[in-house]
């Protein structure tokens, strides 16, 4: 998703904040009280915690310059982050609730241990929890553009502000199960209900983490610029003087703000090698002032251009 006056870095660091306070004081709850609801939560919190502190990881490799290893520069590591995020949501923080709800299930009994302190923790955690969610929202909202929230949460190439939404959309949830859960078992006198709650927590997790993982392996694979940026592409490069034609246009988003373009262009055939280079500078100089984010731009000559053949042109 493109940011256009979002800030992921402040999203990220609101989450981080929220998350890793909350997960201490669920995991100390969970220990009082035996809840597998409130262990859920506090794993899931942990979770979250150890997520955006790898999200803010991925942040500052990207911004890493270019070397010999990596001469396209490392962008990419927002992705391959964001998809590591989405992996830990599933295992650590879905499938260890699934598992301890069932675990909980099996072993039956009372519950057991005071609802004090989980109900003041979850209380707490949902105050916290919105405020995170809240400043999601508004950097979402930043850049939607008008689009569907579907549209904008995975039609976009930046993973960082959706993930922490559905991060927090998915606390939020979780967090008003767990306190159905352990009312439930309060007033049943039975541990049922709580291992219910963990694994109904356990499934929403894992839900999310699946969808993250499709849409962040699709952009770690290599997507490509969306039709709108590449119509105006198109505009651009068919409104440079010279250009008779644009042939082929193939993109690759590197990283959220970063893309590789690779254009074959037609040109008039009678002209020379040094005005088609002086065309090529303009083209180049004209997309990138209309799309910053075409960071490398190459740009090849249609076959049937002559000077295409020319030995100076094409060891140039």
């Amino acid at each position: 998703m493109s940011t256009h006056g979002a800030d992921p870095e402040k999203t990220v660091k609101a989450a981080l904040a929220a998350n890793a306070g909350i997960a201490v004081a669920k995991l100390v709850a969970a220990l009082l009280s035996g809840s597998a609801t409130m262990l859920a939560e506090g794993v899931h919190s942990v979770a979250d915690t150890s997520n955006q502190a790898l999200l803010l990881l991925g942040m500052r490799l990207a911004g890493k310059k270019p070397s010999i290893l990596h001469p396209f520069g490392r962008d990419s590591e927002s992705y391959f982050w964001a998809f590591i995020v989405s992996l830990l949501l599933f295992f650590l923080g879905g499938v260890f609730a699934i598992w301890e709800g069932a675990h909980k299930l099996m072993a039956g009994g009372e519950h057991g241990g005071s609802l004090w302190a989980p109900l003041l923790v979850l209380g707490v955690s949902l105050l916290l929890e919105s405020t995170s969610f809240m400043v999601a929202l508004r950097e979402f909202n930043k850049g939607r553009q008008g689009r569907s929230v579907f549209q904008a949460l995975f039609g976009g190439k930046d993973p960082v502000i959706p993930l922490v939404l559905l991060e927090d959309t998915g606390a939020v949830i979780g967090l008003l199960i767990a306190f159905a859960s352990l009312a439930v078992s309060a007033s049943m006198k039975s541990a049922a209900a709580d291992g219910v709650g963990s694994i109904l927590i356990g499934c929403l997790l894992c839900g999310i983490g699946l969808l993250l993982a499709r849409d962040t392996r699709s952009l770690l694979i290599g997507e490509g610029i969306d039709e709108q940026a590449r119509q105006e592409v198109m505009r651009v490069a068919l409104a440079t003087p010279g250009v008779l034609a644009v042939t082929q246009l193939l993109s690759l988003h590197l990283g959220p703000a970063s893309v590789l373009l690779a254009l074959k262009v037609r040109f008039p055939p009678a002209a020379p090698v040094s005005e088609v280079e002086r065309v090529i500078d303009d083209l180049e100089a004209r997309i990138r002032a209309a799309e910053p984010r075409m960071k490398r731009i190459f740009v090849e000559p249609d076959g049937d251009y002559e000077g295409a053949r020319d030995p100076e042109y094409a060891g140039d």
